[in-house]
């Protein structure tokens, strides 16, 4: 494991970073323009959440972002027992109580070309967390989300696979850049046959008949809160149902949410300008959210 050092005469007011070994003030945690997670987006990273001071589900995390690195032959210079330390070691050097953190890790720096094996140095490791977040405004939560499908197709697996969370984003980066030209909360995405993906940063469910349904991860993330609230519904005795569907069962559906580590639960009443149910934040969705509120303020990894 790399040396630890630590920075003094860091200001108190400024957050600290991870980088290589060493916990630095946010404003000096610099790295190369010749990384290829700069030049390339070669690299992955998690998006993880901190609750009543805990991490929820901090080695869930770890083990996708080290699933990720694998798949891209991407060697992490850190067991993951060693990367779970340092993210709760960076988030005790910022005090976090409820925060986000964001472990990242590139290939590494090389040169203008694209082959990794001119990355001679390794992976370069960055952690990042900060106190508080909130994806949409509050008021988004209790009146809901409008969404807007995109233009733009998910990129199939055939291509890249979609389990893989990547430093490049430009895919669901264009298509919530439509979703904002047209004045949206959110994009909804279709795979390339046209059945429903994922909205540009979270998994999509919709409800029906006391069922919630949303579409396998062959063409989607494998989202940690999609598997949460799989699993709460189930003890709840809701029903829950994974297969393709198409923009008419979006449609003509009961209730919609997303769900996403940053984003949580959020509950979606217009898609396309179409009404869901009667417009407002539906019976099972709230359900959920309460739970999954529950869940995520009394477990989790201690970070003191």
């Amino acid at each position: 494991m790399r040396a630890i050092q630590r920075t003094l005469g860091a200001s108190r007011m400024e957050n600290v970073a991870y980088l290589d070994g060493r916990f630095l003030p946010e404003s000096e945690a610099k790295v190369t323009i010749f990384d290829h997670g700069l030049l390339y987006g070669d690299g992955v990273f998690e998006g993880i959440r901190a609750y009543n001071k805990r991490v929820f589900k901090l080695e869930r995390h770890v083990e996708r972002m080290y699933q990720s690195a694998k798949a891209i032959d991407l060697k992490i210079p850190h067991t993951p027992e060693e990367f779970r330390d340092l993210i709760l070691e960076t988030c005790r050097r910022n005090n976090v109580v409820d925060g986000y953190i964001r472990p990242i890790v590139t290939r590494g720096p090389g040169d203008l070309g694209l082959d990794p094996r001119k990355c001679k140095r390794g992976a370069t490791v960055a952690i990042i967390a900060q106190p508080g977040i909130m994806l949409y405004p509050k008021d988004k939560y209790e009146k809901g989300l409008k969404l807007v499908t995109s233009s733009y197709r998910r990129v199939p697996p055939q291509s890249l696979s979609p389990s893989i969370k990547s430093l490049n984003y430009l895919n669901q980066i264009l298509a919530r850049i439509e979703a904002n030209q047209y004045g949206a909360d959110e994009a909804l995405l279709l795979d390339i046959q046209g059945y429903v993906s994922e909205a540009s940063a979270d998994n999509f469910f919709i409800v029906q008949n006391h069922s919630i349904m949303t579409p396998y991860t062959s063409t989607n993330l494998p989202g940690i809160t999609r598997e949460t609230v799989m699993e709460l519904a189930e003890k709840m005795g809701i029903k829950v149902i994974e297969r393709p569907f198409t923009l008419f069962d979006v449609w003509a559906s009961s209730e919609a949410f997303i769900t996403g580590t940053a984003a949580e639960i959020g509950p979606v009443v217009e898609v396309d300008g179409r009404t869901i149910g009667d417009g407002k934040p539906g019976k099972v969705t709230k359900q959920l959210m309460k739970a999954f509120r529950e869940l995520v303020t009394t477990t989790g990894t201690p970070i003191y």
